[in-house]
């Protein structure tokens, strides 16, 4: 599809429309905190402490070590600004195998691709065209270190392809590796009076690396770090009927972006001052660096609640809703999704419904994920 390079301009617009107010965090690579998964999109873009499926590696991958099949293979397709532009999308592909019934490891690519873009200077001119991308390539290994606690480590490529060649200065992809650290609870089944029932929790803190440079002596940009609290519980009502609560919180690990020459403005001077924070000092001056104090830092953290009811393993039904400060970007969002499972394959789709002033890129977009899970069966007590 023909468009002009505005319409790339209009992704990052929309993106970070909310930023009327001067202290929104903003980083690069912002695909990585999209919910890339039609399930996690269906309870409100959580995933850290719910049951484990073939997507856990963007939300937490120590649940991998609780996997109940050998083996799974996921591929979902997001859409992004769909009611604006048609070939703007992200994909996603995850595979985990167990080693044995203690340890698991995983694979998984998000790729990022913002269409094909014609390059003008001119209206008549035939134009040049273009295809930014990005992409994040992961690997982890998670380990049970009892049989109700596991962790997680994993290791990330990211590249991205948004500089053009001018003239001839040849045009490079910006990289850069970063790690995660993670954790899940997942308690033994428990007798109540009516029901049973199985307590669930998790951290995550994704993305810990150094910054990311487009040019050669360039601005360096903030890798979304990013800290994940989770905590969920399932009421197994019987065999047939399972409802799942889950709560979830999370916080950019970056530095908030503030006047510090106190001039009564955030310009240049301040600017220069806000890139000589390192990627590391960043992730730490993160959970104490907001100029009105505890208040603020309390603002800077996004809450989510989400819900997902299961019968018989083979439907699925899901909602959960967003919420984050309206100083701090201004995402609220209601969620809906369903699942059907056949065998060993399952599909899944999401619907979000936006309940904020600020126009959401995934707003009215529907998501689709499909899962297949193979291989002998592991009984997790």
């Amino acid at each position: 599809m023909k468009k002009t390079i505005l319409f790339l301009l209009l992704v990052f617009v929309i993106k970070a429309s909310a930023q009327d107010e001067q202290r929104v965090i903003t980083t690069a690579v912002p695909f990585l905190t999209i919910a890339a998964d039609a399930r996690a999109a269906g309870m409100g873009d959580m995933g850290v402490a719910t049951s484990t499926d073939a997507f856990s590696q963007q939300w937490n991958p120590a649940k991998f070590a609780f996997a109940e099949r050998k083996m799974g293979i996921g591929v979902s397709y997001t859409p992004y600004l769909e009611s604006i532009i048609t070939d703007i999308a992200l994909l996603n592909a995850g595979y985990y195998n167990k080693i044995n019934e203690q340890s698991a490891f995983a694979l998984s690519l998000r790729y990022f691709t913002l269409g094909e873009i014609i390059l003008r200077q001119t209206i008549n001119e035939d134009g040049r065209r273009v295809k930014p991308n990005e992409f994040a390539l992961d690997g982890s290994y998670s380990l049970k270190l009892s049989p109700t606690f596991s962790m997680a480590v994993a290791g990330r490529f990211i590249s991205s392809n948004l500089r053009f060649q001018d003239g001839a200065q040849d045009s490079q992809a910006a990289n850069s590796f970063a790690v995660d650290i993670a954790g899940f609870y997942r308690s033994r089944e428990i007798a109540y009076n009516n029901f049973d029932g199985r307590w669930r929790a998790g951290f995550n803190l994704s993305n810990i690396g150094g910054k990311i440079t487009y040019d050669e002596g360039g601005q360096e940009n903030f890798l979304p770090s990013n800290l994940r609290l989770g905590l969920g519980f399932d009421f197994i009502l019987d065999q047939d009927n399972v409802i799942g609560i889950t709560s979830e919180v999370s916080k950019l690990l970056v530095p908030t972006p503030q006047d510090f020459n106190d001039d009564g403005q955030i310009d240049s001077a301040d600017n220069d001052i806000y890139q000589n924070i390192s990627g590391f000092s960043g992730i730490i001056d993160s959970f104490g660096d907001a100029p009105d104090g505890f208040s603020e830092e309390l603002k800077e953290f996004t809450w989510a609640l989400g819900a997902e009811y299961v019968y018989q393993d083979s439907f699925m039904f899901r909602t959960g809703y967003f919420n984050e400060s309206e100083e701090k970007g201004s995402r609220k969002f209601f969620t809906l999704g369903a699942g059907f499972k056949f065998k060993a394959a399952q599909i899944d789709l999401s619907y979000l419904f936006s309940t904020s002033q600020v126009r959401n890129p995934l707003e009215n977009t529907l998501r689709f994920s499909l899962t297949f899970s193979l291989g002998e069966e592991y009984i997790n007590d």
